[in-house]
């Protein structure tokens, strides 16, 4: 299945970037834009040149953000740490020091760490942010070893260590579960770099509590169709060959699938913006297909673990999940804040899928916890967007300074 995708893509790249760079040369031509036609030909090159994936982390491009008065701060990015599958990315005020810190750990599914580009932009207001830059499993050598969900909460794990006390933990979506569970076991090891708080947004801590479409499609199949028929391997070209994967571009048609309807009307719409000269708006789109077709694969160990421990069995309301061998106990949580988000309109994570978590944490006293129910935003609007960021980020930050 890899090997033939590769095979196409490998024959449309080429079509691909000579509609990018003819588009560029025809928008900085105004004589050919005046022509009959001439928009209607640019337009066109633009669709063409969108129509395909990449598989290469985009840029952040977080550059300066405004602060409440109205001022505006630059922002300095910097990797701090190296690792085999991921790097930790900071983002802070340029000659700003002594803010909270907060790790913010991105979802493995599918797309890149660029997705919270907007969280980031966010937080990076109030807080130093360090998120976890996932690598595209496809180009890590076999050699470099597996990597599942123990893996991933060792990342997790590693980064708070990276850190050093005091850092307030922030998961959005996928990786809430491991957020928890490291950081049940770190408080069970009476870790002194156990988080200050953990906020936890959007995740599938119980997808038995109002399941959704997404919960339901994990459990239609047994494990082993998933493993048959959406993994497969890597194919010679990339460092990673013979890795065996869920591979992005699996991933990213069932996401498109889902609205197919919306997608197609947004192409259109781009279509028609371009040739009404309409260019913010023409632009915005643009720029969310660009994010959005930029993909990742997932390691298979990890893809598939995840389907059946989180998705199919829910072993971490159970009591059942277990990291290396030990059981994953969220009552072991005493002295960090729990901060859990959700949206009233979430297609992917139901409302009180995350919300278990307060429950599941049963040693934290009132006081210590939180939750907040959007209304009116969907799953992507819980972490990004005007709502994100005029709603629900206030909650988080007020507690992030009481508990700072």
């Amino acid at each position: 299945m890899y090997q033939n995708y590769q095979v196409m893509a490998n024959a449309c790249d080429p079509v691909r970037k000579l509609a990018e760079k003819s588009q560029s040369m025809l928008s900085h031509w105004p004589t050919a834009k005046a022509m009959p036609y001439g928009r209607w030909v640019e337009a066109y090159l633009e669709q063409v040149s969108l129509m395909g994936l990449t598989h290469q982390r985009p840029a952040f491009l977080i550059d300066a953000v405004k602060n409440f008065d109205g001022s505006e701060s630059q922002i300095e990015e910097t990797t701090v740490s190296q690792r085999v599958f991921c790097n930790l990315v900071c983002f802070k005020k340029k000659g700003v020091k002594g803010l909270p810190r907060i790790l913010l750990v991105a979802p493995m599914s599918g797309h890149f760490a660029t997705l919270l580009r907007g969280t980031v932009q966010t937080l990076v207001q109030d807080h130093e942010v360090y998120l976890t830059d996932w690598l595209n499993i496809r180009d890590i050598p076999l050699s470099a070893g597996k990597f599942d969900l123990d893996a991933y909460i060792d990342e997790i794990i590693a980064s708070l260590h990276a850190l050093g006390p005091g850092v307030h933990l922030m998961g959005v979506c996928q990786p809430t579960v491991a957020c928890l569970a490291a950081t049940s076991i770190m408080s069970e090891d009476k870790d002194p770099c156990v988080p200050s708080s953990l906020t936890l947004m959007a995740g599938p801590i119980d997808t038995r509590i109002n399941p959704t479409q997404v919960n339901e499609l994990a459990m239609t199949q047994p494990i082993e169709w998933f493993e048959k028929n959406l993994c497969s391997h890597v194919p010679l070209q990339f460092s990673g060959a013979g890795r065996k994967v869920y591979p992005g571009f699996v991933q990213l048609s069932a996401f498109m699938n889902m609205n197919l309807e919306r997608h197609k009307k947004s192409f259109k719409d781009l279509f028609d913006l371009r040739l009404s000269g309409d260019k913010d708006k023409a632009n915005a789109i643009r720029d969310f297909y660009q994010e959005y077709f930029a993909i990742m694969d997932l390691s298979a160990p990890f893809y598939l673990e995840t389907v059946e421990k989180v998705f199919q069995k829910h072993l971490l309301p159970k009591g059942e999940l277990t990291y290396k061998d030990r059981v994953v106990n969220p009552a072991s949580i005493r002295n960090t804040f729990l901060i859990t988000v959700e949206g009233e309109r979430d297609d992917i994570c139901g409302i009180g899928q995350t919300l278990a978590a307060q429950d599941l944490c049963s040693k934290l006293p009132a006081y210590q916890k939180t939750h907040h129910l959007q209304a009116g935003v969907g799953h992507y609007g819980v972490f990004s967007g005007k709502r994100w960021a005029s709603q629900i980020y206030p909650v988080v930050r007020n507690v992030i300074q009481s508990v700072n």
